[in-house]
């Protein structure tokens, strides 16, 4: 299969992961438990994190080998380009995080529900980058990136995208939405990712000489999300060792997947 072919199939993959965790909606009665978020959350963010390395920030440096020590400049550069427009996101889009009481970002009077769909969108959107860039630096041919690191990558967002689906259409129902309304906004709190990742490659593939830059960019992204979002709600409320050791297990599975598919 080509590399169009491939990446057209690895457009889905994360997206379907968002829509399995939706359908949960279908078969759960109850809520999933603060306990079971919180380990999901850590897993979802170990597996960012592993990816923001080895899928990302690794082959940023690899590109830029001939540097010599002066390597890794692209990919700081990159990096905190990343932070800042994350930064901006969180500050221009009204949002509220799991077990915060208070939203962020500007005023809004939209419902809570709204408010955590619209931050799950927020850290969905350089999940559709990273992986619109890896996409990118695949088709070019010349970014040291791998049919099976673009697999890998796509593999590991529908891995974390799972629990983020559950968590989004289960408070929906319980606020008396339809089964099936609660399943198509959870579904679709995912869409964001194979459009931005469709907008990035395009993006991409016109400077691929920046591709170091790009990539470094969506890791720096997917870590703001990792530690201002995940890692504060894995450790939320009574005290458990439970989000650590599920961010471990997240973080070695994406490492382990990036090293044997790459």
């Amino acid at each position: 299969m080509g590399g169009q072919g491939q990446v057209a199939i690895g457009l889905t993959i994360p997206f379907l992961g968002t829509a399995l965790g939706s359908a949960c909606v279908f078969f759960m009665k109850k809520q999933l438990s603060t306990m079971v978020q919180r380990a999901l959350t850590g897993f979802a963010g170990g597996v960012m994190a592993a990816a923001s390395i080895w899928s990302l920030l690794v082959p940023a440096m690899e590109q830029c080998a001939s540097m010599g020590r002066w390597a890794f400049v692209p990919a700081v550069a990159g990096f905190w380009l990343g932070i800042l427009f994350l930064l901006l996101l969180d500050r221009v889009i009204p949002h509220l995080h799991m077990f915060a009481e208070k939203a962020e970002g500007p005023k809004s009077r939209a419902k809570k529900t709204t408010m955590m769909v619209l931050a799950v969108t927020l850290h969905n959107i350089p999940e559709g980058m990273a992986f619109g860039v890896v996409c990118a630096g695949l088709l070019s041919g010349s970014a040291h990136i791998s049919a099976g690191g673009v697999l890998a990558l796509a593999l590991g967002i529908a891995i974390q995208n799972f629990p983020e689906g559950a968590i989004i259409s289960m408070p929906l129902h319980a606020e008396g939405k339809s089964k099936w309304r609660a399943f198509l906004d959870g579904a679709l709190s995912g869409a964001v990712e194979p459009v931005g990742a469709l907008l990035t490659i395009l993006f991409a593939g016109l400077l691929v000489p920046a591709m170091p830059y790009l990539l470094s960019f969506a890791a720096g992204a997917m870590i703001y999300v990792v530690v201002e979002e995940m890692i504060p709600e894995m450790s939320a409320g009574e005290h458990s060792n439970l989000g650590v050791v599920l961010f471990a297990l997240g973080f070695t599975l994406m490492m382990a997947l990036d090293v044997a598919l790459g």
